[in-house]
């Protein structure tokens, strides 16, 4: 096992503690105890001495003995009480109540792991098993509960400040975030909530949006916090926030265009085709030859293969087929069976590669039909789509067109709006590459996060309401009530004239 990687270890430099400290000073003052709950090698606390001098109490805590013993040797004649703990078995709300009359700063850098990574590691350096989350169900089972350690240890430390306390931490970007909507969530906001972007890669050697989060004990009914450029009051800045029960990335941009917020539902946003079996599935022609994952080279009947977008085809607008998929149904729950006797080949080749599509771990393929996929459906066999990449922030939409004759497939990282004919695709392009759309759906994107762009960030979006806006709603109307009855969704028929509903938080 690392050990660096057990503790989350990654140190803190001494000039970014001391240019952290300074500005702490600048927009919360001089505090009465400067506390490094993670402590290391003690760089804050030395920077916090340096600082403010003697008068102040100085309290570290590490579970390293070896760090230990050298930041007391670094910080020896200093006034700093440094002492062996475990940060798990603290009791932060008696350490930080007996001061709950004094300025108290909590100051450092905790790790930069997950729970997942730790346990994988078969590391005990963990907190209590508790569900502090909230998840429910599926969620609760899930990656969704998987969470940064630092996550844990911001909340109980916020939890415990005083009053007249306040907080400052070195953490990911997105890590803060969620901190911050557990508060604004559950119970209220704090007051002069604010995150410093750092650069991580610099300073750490690891590829992450990262911040120095700063906050209260003060509560607040305000759900706002200010993102600035850098470690630097007067850099660029915008106000990110928890708005009608979700976040939403910039809040002046989201209310200039929140009255497209709650989709009619007149068209749906779906995922690309999911089978977790890239090697297996997808292949690429060379010549007349089809290639898998494996370097092998395949025959297989043309009724279960398909011309395949990937997630990096969309996010650099590409459009050229270099990919095909194996489409096994065309609903959830078809019997696969019945591609025995359609195509010999292809069910010979699935049998030939069993083992790996058996041992698909996702839990949606359990109780289905053998060599099923998932994200399949009608609206996956349109013969146009609108489809955007989730993996890049930018908002970058494509027209998907058929290919020889047959409709093309994206991925699982992908999401599309199915499109009866070329005219309809048009349109909900030109709709969602417009000025305004771009802006309202920007103001709900993290570029930061994994997943940029999700289904429920783009099903906020109110395309009825976007075509008020950009006075093309007859043309939308148009398209809608000349569509084929049999190709209708009920919901396209029942709200298409109908005010639009609001949005319901998940």
């Amino acid at each position: 096992m690392s050990r660096q990687k057990e503790f989350g270890d990654f140190q803190t430099p001494e000039h970014l503690a001391i240019k952290a400290v300074s500005l702490v000073d600048e927009i919360y003052g001089k505090p009465e105890l400067v506390v490094e709950p993670t402590a290391g090698l003690g760089a804050f606390l030395k920077a916090a001495v340096e600082r403010w001098g003697a008068g102040l109490r100085y309290k570290g805590y590490e579970i390293n003995q070896d760090y230990v013993d050298s930041a007391i040797e670094r910080l020896r004649g200093r006034g700093v009480e440094i002492q062996q703990r475990n940060f798990f078995t603290e009791d932060w709300k008696e350490n930080l109540s007996k001061s709950a009359k004094t300025r108290v700063l909590v100051i450092g850098n905790p790790p930069w792991v997950t729970n997942s990574d730790l346990s994988q590691l078969g590391s005990h350096n963990l907190p209590p098993k508790t569900n502090f989350q909230g998840l429910r169900g599926f969620d609760a089972r899930t990656g969704k509960s998987n969470f940064d350690i630092a996550e844990w240890m911001l909340i109980q430390l916020i939890e415990a400040l005083p009053r007249d306390g306040a907080i400052a931490m070195l953490c990911k970007t997105a890590t803060a975030r969620k901190v911050l909507r557990h508060f604004w969530k559950t119970d209220r906001g704090r007051a002069g909530s604010r995150l410093f972007r750092i650069d991580a890669a610099a300073e750490f050697g690891v590829a992450v949006d990262a911040c120095l989060f700063f906050t209260t004990g003060k509560l607040t009914t305000e759900r706002t916090a200010t993102v600035y450029a850098d470690l630097d009051i007067d850099s660029d800045s915008t106000r990110f926030g928890f708005v009608d029960g979700e976040l939403v990335s910039d809040v002046a941009a989201y209310q200039a265009h929140r009255n497209l917020d709650g989709g009619t539902y007149a068209y749906t946003w779906r995922s690309g085709i999911k089978h977790d079996a890239a090697k297996v599935m997808e292949f690429v022609r060379t010549g007349d030859m089809l290639v898998n994952g494996f370097g092998e080279i395949v025959d297989l009947e043309n009724n279960y293969l398909y011309p395949l977008l990937k997630s990096s085809d969309l996010g650099n607008r590409r459009t050229e087929i270099r990919k095909f998929v194996l489409v096994t149904q065309s609903h959830t729950g078809d019997d696969t069976a019945v591609i025995q006797t359609a195509a010999p080949k292809t069910w010979a080749y699935l049998e030939h590669h069993a083992r790996v599509l058996d041992e698909r771990k996702s839990s949606i393929y359990q109780n289905r039909p053998r060599f099923a996929v998932f994200g399949i459906g009608p609206y996956a066999f349109a013969p146009w789509k609108i489809a955007i990449s989730g993996l890049y922030a930018s908002l970058s939409f494509v027209i998907v067109q058929p290919c020889d004759g047959r409709p093309v497939m994206v991925d699982d990282t992908c999401y599309f709006l199915p499109c009866r004919s070329q005219g309809e695709a048009q349109l909900l392009y030109e709709l969602l590459s417009s000025d305004v759309a771009v802006e309202f759906l920007q103001s709900l994107i993290f570029t930061d996060a994994k997943r940029p762009i999700t289904a429920d960030i783009l099903r906020r979006l109110a395309l009825v309401e976007l075509a008020r806006a950009v006075g093309r709603l007859d043309e939308l109307e148009q398209m809608l009530q000349t569509a084929p009855i049999q190709t209708r969704t009920a919901a396209q028929m029942a709200l298409l004239l109908e005010p639009k509903q609001a949005y319901q938080p998940r």
